[in-house]
């Protein structure tokens, strides 16, 4: 029998952890919980997301085989909160590969799609 784990969190490495931590708990709503130059998290309580500084971290080619994962979001209105996303820093890459979503890119270049609510 293998030993379950419970997921703690998702770490992501960035140059500015404070500046990402803060762009996410926009996004997400999400409370920063701890905001260092080296390292800083969100959470609700259940979910947390923390950010490492990695200062030469280069993001992935998109599209491109580079890429390791991605954060998916569900929202009320795609175009909305594509708009106000664009607005706190992140960017749409030209490339998007389906119809209904979109991919955006974070302030430091990580990858995350904005999806419609489930009808």
């Amino acid at each position: 029998m293998t030993t379950k784990a419970k997921l703690l969190a998702v770490t992501l490495d960035c140059a500015e952890p404070k500046k990402l931590a803060e762009f996410y708990s926009a996004v997400t709503g999400f409370e920063v919980q701890y905001a260092e130059d080296e390292y800083a998290g969100i959470g609700d309580g259940t979910i947390s997301v923390y950010f490492q500084r990695v200062p030469d971290r280069k993001p992935a080619a998109w599209p491109g085989p580079g890429k390791q994962f991605h954060l998916d979001f569900r929202v009320p209105d795609v175009a909305a909160a594509v708009e106000e996303y664009i607005e706190l820093g992140a960017s749409k890459p030209d490339y998007q590969p389906g119809d209904g979503w979109v991919v955006l890119a974070d302030p430091e270049g990580h990858l995350f799609c904005v999806c419609p609510e489930r009808s």
